[in-house]
């Protein structure tokens, strides 16, 4: 099974960078790509998973009920995406479910940063995907970390997927910057190995990040997005599609695994 997947947040990135733009614009950004990755989707039928913050669907309610209406799930990002204590785990969750007016079983920790599994079973989640299982220099070390799903502390835990051996990451920083050839070829080889795939994007990747100035992105950050990463993500659908691969949300793939 295909697992796409958005972290859909209030675009707070360019801050890792020197930058700083105000919160409306920040949403208009969110908001903007948002619409553009339902708009992908829809034709092809395909149902993903939405890790949204409580800030932005607080902000955003339309956009959430609008993915719920659509047939995709809405899990939990946290409630601020630059500010985290254990109590949004649950606050998180409780918003989200008020909006959606579904359960909320799933967890994916802002910038793939760790979190305590223990507060996340309290928090009522069955399953977090939180764990990028490589190495991202000034980031996180999980090359020792299972590659595929397993049970800590009473939940789930479902890696983003990375290559078989050498654990080449396959998320949105890879599809950006390697030639999509090369990137199909190491989702078939993943997929071969583990029987599914977990690709993890954002929405503001399809609006245009080539404004250094604005947003003080490196190339690699900025490389293939707007109109370039919609046309990409959609050409790699299609590939997927033609190559009769299965999409799903994560609580389908839970179902699948059970």
């Amino acid at each position: 099974m295909i697992l796409l997947s958005f972290d859909v947040e209030e675009f707070d990135m360019p801050f890792e960078y020197g930058k700083s733009i105000p919160f409306e614009e920040q949403m208009k950004i969110s908001k903007e790509g948002t619409a553009i990755i339902l708009d992908l989707l829809k034709p092809h039928q395909i149902k993903a998973t939405f890790f949204c913050t409580a800030n932005f669907a607080n902000h955003a309610p339309h956009l959430i009920e609008k993915m719920i209406h659509e047939g995709h799930e809405v899990a939990s990002h946290g409630y601020y995406h630059s500010d985290f204590k254990p109590e949004h785990l649950l606050q998180s969750r409780i918003a989200l479910e008020q909006i959606t007016k579904k359960p909320v079983i799933g967890f994916r920790m802002a910038r793939m940063m760790p979190v305590d599994e223990e507060e996340i079973a309290k928090a009522g989640y069955t399953y977090n995907t939180s764990i990028n299982p490589t190495y991202i220099p000034g980031r996180y070390n999980h090359f020792l970390k299972p590659r595929t799903h397993f049970m800590q502390s009473g939940v789930l835990q479902i890696p983003a997927s990375v290559s078989p051996l050498v654990r080449i990451p396959l998320f949105w920083l890879s599809f950006h910057n390697f030639p999509l050839a090369i990137y199909k070829q190491l989702c078939r080889w993943t997929y071969s190995t583990d029987h599914y795939l977990n690709l993890y994007f954002h929405p503001w990747e399809f609006t245009d990040l080539n404004k250094p100035e604005r947003f003080g992105f490196p190339h690699y950050v900025s490389r293939n997005s707007g109109y370039k990463m919609t046309k990409r993500l959609n050409d790699l659908i299609k590939w997927l599609i033609k190559e009769n691969y299965t999409f799903g949300t994560f609580k389908d793939f839970i179902s699948t695994i059970r």
